[in-house]
């Protein structure tokens, strides 16, 4: 009964997945990064009013920062702010990943991708993961296999019927 309880507490710290960038890149690493945002996005996020799919992570000046990470402003936000949705959001982490990061970046085909968002001791945290692109090929093959899956599933239930 308790394993329960666990799983629906730790299922309701995620936010948001971007489920785009498992099919178009293979993850390295992984990292886990704070979030530096303002009382609106906050209360946003609790809501669940994000998109991470169009988000990607930039390093500048020895800096992370998330580009493209849309927090859309809930009817109620403070009147004394203006929520801007789509504002470039710094990322933290230690000064020494940063630097391996950043020269890992430099070589050809690395990118650093946000994977998700998630609660972690009431403060928001940014997975994001080290990748490298998919080709063309890779990608069909991800779709193939699924479908397969799939057949697979669809003739198990069948039987069983």
């Amino acid at each position: 009964m308790a394993t329960k309880k666990q799983d629906t507490s730790s299922s309701n710290t995620r936010i948001a997945d971007n489920k785009k960038a498992a099919y178009n890149y293979f993850f390295e690493e992984r990292f886990e990064a704070g979030l530096v945002l303002e009382g609106w996005e906050v209360k946003s996020l609790r809501e669940g009013k994000v998109q991470l799919t169009d988000g990607y992570v930039v390093i500048r000046d020895g800096e992370m920062f998330i580009v493209g990470l849309q927090i859309n402003p809930l009817r109620s936000a403070s009147t004394h702010t203006t929520p801007d949705s789509i504002r470039t959001k710094k990322l933290l982490l230690h000064k020494e990943q940063i630097r391996r990061l950043t020269g890992k970046i430099e070589q050809k085909g690395y990118t650093l991708v946000p994977i998700n968002l998630h609660w972690k001791a009431g403060k928001v945290k940014c997975e994001v993961a080290l990748a490298k692109g998919k080709a063309e090929h890779d990608k069909r093959d991800v779709i193939k296999d699924r479908e397969g899956k799939r057949e697979v599933e669809r003739a198990m239930k069948s039987r069983t019927r």
